[in-house]
């Protein structure tokens, strides 16, 4: 039998933490604990864990800057807990790789339906990278190396992307020359939906554009098409 998917709070707050440990537990998942940054990375160091849950405030490093760390090389989802009212951090989480969040102060139910709808998202989005594993895919005057998340340009210089990334790349490798919505575009790499104003799509393609355009100012391979979304406007050839 695979066992439940294992999840890990982060929160300074003690009661917190274990109000949502046991919730959690007698719900069906299993659950550990850290109380900051510096204990989170002792837990990851040992353990697996299939996503994490991340308050914003904390003392030391912010749940912000773990976020935006442990994107890099983002192994499991992250939902963050920001406070009531305070949509900045809420937006800034979105575009450094966080999956999803949820509002202090929090009905417990809210927060094991996002986990789940979260788990189920990723399992689903991972299938999207999922389908390049293994290959090098070349694309304009770029190589992506899909097994490394690496891009190689003509003078073998490599670049590094992150999980988010690579995810949204692998969107548009797997659709040359087609419109995509940025509805469309955050279903299929983040497995969620738009929120009002969200901007995360139009963030990620701006980071994406200074990594593989170049002139950023003059975009060529990712074309922004208007009232539409935006359209991977070059070839693809799979070389592995």
């Amino acid at each position: 039998m695979k066992n439940p998917p294992h999840i890990l709070v982060v929160d300074d707050h003690q009661q917190i933490r274990d109000s949502v440990t046991r919730f959690l537990e007698k719900n069906g998942l299993r659950a550990s604990s850290a109380r900051d940054a510096q204990d989170m990375d002792a837990k990851l160091a040992k353990g697996h864990f299939d996503l994490l849950v991340l308050d914003v405030m904390m003392p030391g490093e912010s749940g912000l800057s773990i976020c935006q760390r442990l994107s890099a090389d983002k192994k499991f989802p992250i939902i963050m807990l920001t406070a009531l009212g305070e949509d900045a951090d809420r937006i800034v989480g979105l575009e450094i790789g966080a999956d999803d969040y949820v509002a202090k102060p929090f009905n417990p139910r809210e927060l094991l339906a996002r986990i789940k709808a979260v788990l189920r998202r990723s399992s689903q989005t991972e299938i999207v990278a999922g389908d390049l594993a293994g290959r090098k895919v070349r694309f304009a005057h770029l190589i992506l190396d899909a097994d490394r998340q690496v891009l190689i340009n003509e003078n073998k210089a490599e670049t590094s992307l992150t999980s988010a990334d690579f995810k949204l790349l692998a969107v548009l490798l797997e659709r040359p020359r087609m419109v995509l919505s940025r509805d469309q575009l955050l279903d299929l790499a983040a497995g969620r939906s738009a929120g009002p104003l969200d901007r995360t799509i139009d963030n990620q393609i701006s980071r994406l554009r200074r990594k593989i355009e170049p002139d950023v100012l003059k975009p060529v391979i990712i074309r922004t098409v208007r009232n539409g979304g935006y359209c991977l406007n070059v070839d693809v050839e799979v070389l592995e």
